[in-house]
């Protein structure tokens, strides 16, 4: 089974944090929240989760990936915190998936992983950085070998299922959404 990391930040984006937990856990990711800080976490629009763990109690255990909701100041606050630099080092070395939805791409690239990659956020955030050897895009979300990248709250869903057919396959990508009954384009 997959095992996937949300950290949790003061002022976190709460739809996505949610849309993230909630889609991953439907495909039977195994998914564990962290706090940066024990106790409750309060998000950007005032929701406010209480984390499986704290993010300490949780740096010795092995995941596949590390998914960070966006949302100011959560993704500064990714983006400052010593602990999730170097995890997102850690795992990007060991082939670990590393992935970011709306301003939280700020904290991938902080710890240097989007050198040379792929990758898109809300506007005004990565594409105003100086990042010379990253290919900025509009896409909604951006798959750059282990790297994943996200617009923001309007693009969590799609964001969320590219993550599961990732982890799961297109199958399991497929059954999730079925069950969503998500509308289909105008």
């Amino acid at each position: 089974m997959s095992k996937v990391l949300v950290p949790l930040a003061p002022g976190f984006e709460d739809l996505e944090a949610v849309t993230l937990v909630d889609l991953l856990r439907r495909a039977g990711i195994d998914v564990v929240t962290a706090g940066l800080t024990p106790g409750l976490v309060q998000g950007a629009r005032g929701m406010r989760m209480q984390p499986d763990a704290t993010l300490d109690a949780v740096l010795g255990q092995d995941f596949d990936m590390i998914a960070l909701p966006g949302g100011m100041p959560g993704a500064e606050n990714l983006k400052q915190d010593h602990r999730i630099q170097a995890l997102l080092k850690k795992m990007a070395a060991a082939g670990k998936y590393t992935v970011a939805i709306c301003a939280a791409p700020i904290a991938l690239a902080e710890a240097g992983l989007l050198h040379g990659k792929k990758a898109t956020s809300y506007p005004g955030f990565l594409d105003k950085l100086n990042l010379p050897a990253t290919t900025y895009l509009d896409d909604a979300v951006v798959v750059d070998g282990r790297i994943v990248t996200s617009r923001g709250p309007g693009t969590a869903m799609d964001f969320a299922l590219e993550l599961i057919a990732l982890l799961q396959g297109e199958a399991k990508r497929a059954q999730v959404e079925a069950g969503l009954v998500r509308p289909s384009p105008r």
